[in-house]
């Protein structure tokens, strides 16, 4: 007996994404409905190194933080440059991400969060 194989019938969007150190940054199309945005000072501060006590960062004339049933997104303009004393320095296009703090599968143990 001989199987047809099926083609997908929708073509999924690529998904943009940038990863410095723990912290992910997924681009997406718009914040969500009712994201309330947060208020920094010189920095929007993604992730702070819980060891060296150095941040993932982002200057706020760049970026605003926003948060939305526990999850955390950003606005960035032109020019946004994600920092970080550790990592090279990413540059972030214009537009509205999600921020995702990376985690790590140890096995026969509940998942935990990367620490830079």
């Amino acid at each position: 007996m001989l199987l047809k194989a099926r083609q997908a019938s929708k073509v999924l969007p690529k998904t943009i994404s940038y990863r410095q150190g723990d912290v992910l940054v997924v681009k997406i199309e718009r914040l969500p409905e009712g994201a309330n945005e947060m208020e920094c000072e010189e920095r929007v501060i993604l992730q702070a190194g819980e060891v060296t006590g150095h941040c993932h960062a982002i200057p706020t004339e760049y970026a605003r933080m926003y948060t939305h049933k526990g999850l955390r997104y950003i606005e960035v303009q032109p020019g946004a440059i994600l920092r970080h004393e550790e990592h090279a320095h990413i540059e972030l296009p214009a537009g509205y991400y999600r921020v995702i703090q990376q985690r790590e599968y140890v096995p026969e143990a509940p998942p935990r969060d990367v620490i830079d």
